[in-house]
């Protein structure tokens, strides 16, 4: 891998699956990238139905895509400033290997 590339993790509120699927492919890597169902748990009930307070989870979105270092600012930029205060945990990580087998 000659190119430093990091995977860039966003939890999604599911009321925001396709503004964030539309965004994203405004500026799709080569990769692409996958989104898939998972729950949140968090200790503050913040934004929780009821049903969601009993079973301690919410149903999220999250969206996984490998992002070159020279495009992730400006991909944290346009997710900050079209997605403030939505509620959107994300993660960067770096990656060490990868490729197709």
């Amino acid at each position: 891998m000659n190119v430093t590339e990091y995977l860039v993790t966003l939890n999604v509120p599911s009321a925001l699956e396709e503004e964030i699927v539309d965004c994203l492919l405004t500026l799709e890597s080569e990769h692409g990238f996958s989104s898939f169902p998972v729950y949140s748990h968090d200790h503050r009930n913040i934004g929780l139905s009821l049903a969601e307070q009993v079973t301690g989870r919410q149903k999220k979105v999250r969206f996984q895509m490998y992002v070159p270092e020279q495009r992730l600012a400006a991909l944290l930029d346009q997710l900050k400033s079209e997605f403030a205060g939505a509620g959107i945990r994300y993660w960067v990580m770096p990656v060490v290997d990868g490729g197709v087998i």
